[in-house]
């Protein structure tokens, strides 16, 4: 394996997957990121058994091949480097050599054997906006269960119909509840995977990257659930088991409205306006320490 790639364009796609990389684990492997050098890019993946990312950026491929490296250390190698070409080739005994700045720099990875297989993306079920996708998770997110006990409450339940998309996340003693109109087109049956809390963040992350038009291919099989925009592809375990019956607790024949108005401050501006309270007071200085003050 040997290719060069831009500075930039690596720097970009090795911060997209560190969200994924294990740094505590058993496993070594999971530890590294695969690098896949063919055509015109090279593909990285990281994975931490859970959740997986895979992603491509555009390189310069004059030996094809495929090796790991560490993710960390590279990842804060490539942060130091000044912009610029940088030329990856792999050595004997997983070694890679890396070339960039006038300055030569060699990391020792595992074999690629070792590296989990990662599932192949399906046929795309349905195509969702970033923008509404990312809505609903921040709508939601904050009534995740962290319990560990609960395991289906530990994510969210992704409920699409074929003219509706809803998000639905409960702890137990709070409730989120987010629902869109939005036609699916080729939907013609009910979807409702369970999704975990930390893939949803990594949702997000696409979603942002992804931009105001951006869209997102969603498929899934068995047990992974798939997120796709253009060359990044997340992959999740599905979590398994019943999500309790949310629509039973919410008020089917609901007339009654109310609105409230909408503070003169927002808190963010009231706590700013403590804050200069707080600084501006006079307090009482080392010589009147034992001074009782009133006010």
């Amino acid at each position: 394996m040997e290719f060069s790639v831009k500075n930039f364009d690596l720097l970009q796609e090795l911060s997209l997957t560190q969200g994924v990389v294990e740094r505590k684990t058993t496993i070594p492997i999971l530890g590294n990121i695969l690098c896949e050098a063919a055509g015109n890019k090279v593909t990285l993946t990281t994975t931490d058994l859970e959740l997986s990312i895979r992603t491509a950026c555009e390189a310069k491929v004059k030996k094809e091949g495929s090796g790991t490296i560490p993710a960390k250390k590279l990842l804060e190698l490539v942060r130091l480097l000044p912009e610029g070409e940088i030329r990856f080739k792999l050595l004997e005994n997983h070694w890679v050599q890396i070339l960039a700045d006038r300055k030569t720099y060699k990391m020792v990875g595992m074999a690629k054997d070792n590296f989990p297989a990662i599932p192949v993306f399906p046929h795309p079920l349905v195509t969702i906006p970033a923008k509404i996708l990312s809505s609903l998770i921040a709508k939601t997110a904050f009534a995740i269960s962290n319990e560990e006990s609960r395991y289906t409450l530990n994510g969210a339940l992704l409920l699409l119909k074929p003219d509706t998309i809803t998000m639905v996340a409960t702890d137990g003693h709070r409730l989120a509840v987010a629902e869109t109109d939005y036609k699916f087109a080729g939907l013609t049956r009910e979807v409702r995977p369970l999704v975990p809390k930390k893939a949803l963040t990594e949702v997000q992350r696409l979603a942002s990257e992804a931009g105001e038009d951006g869209q997102i291919e969603f498929a899934l099989d068995d047990s992974h659930l798939f997120f796709r925009v253009g060359e990044r592809l997340l992959i999740s375990r599905m979590l398994t088991g019943q999500f309790p019956n949310y629509e039973a607790v919410l008020p089917r024949e609901n007339t009654k409205a109310s609105k409230f108005p909408r503070p003169a401050r927002s808190m963010a501006k009231r706590k700013k306006r403590w804050r200069r309270i707080i600084k501006a007071s006079r307090w009482p200085s080392a010589s009147t320490r034992n001074t009782c003050w009133i006010s």
